[in-house]
């Protein structure tokens, strides 16, 4: 992404949430595993934001989380709950009617994006 994400944080923080639940759906999750996943996709977040937006899904009812204890390290694992199944179901068709509309003007033309792989 050639966008600073941090600028956009509040706008952009539910599409996190998408992507952790998304994650999570799949397999356990922990926070480090998930900051490195992010950077992936170009978000950049500290412990200190993803941690506290982890406990706030799990209050939620979107993830349960364990503990595992190797030595002296201790690791919280998330796992998705069926509301987090059933709220990402929602998003992604939310999502869909979202970038559904967007790429079509009022015209109904649509936009295409600047770079496409058949330029290349």
């Amino acid at each position: 992404m050639g966008v600073n994400t941090m600028e956009h944080h509040d706008l952009l923080a539910g599409l996190v949430r998408l992507h952790v639940l998304h994650h999570a759906i799949e397999h356990e999750i922990y926070g480090q595993w998930m900051i490195d996943e992010l950077a992936e996709h170009g978000y950049r977040l500290s412990p200190g934001t993803l941690y506290p937006m982890l406990h706030s899904l799990e209050r939620k009812g979107y993830l349960t989380s364990r503990e595992e204890y190797q030595g002296s390290t201790r690791r919280r694992f998330y796992r998705a709950t069926d509301f987090a199944r059933q709220g990402l179901a929602v998003a992604k068709g939310q999502l869909l009617e979202l970038t559904g509309e967007a790429m079509h003007d009022k015209t109904g033309s649509v936009h295409k994006p600047a770079f496409q792989e058949s330029d290349q």
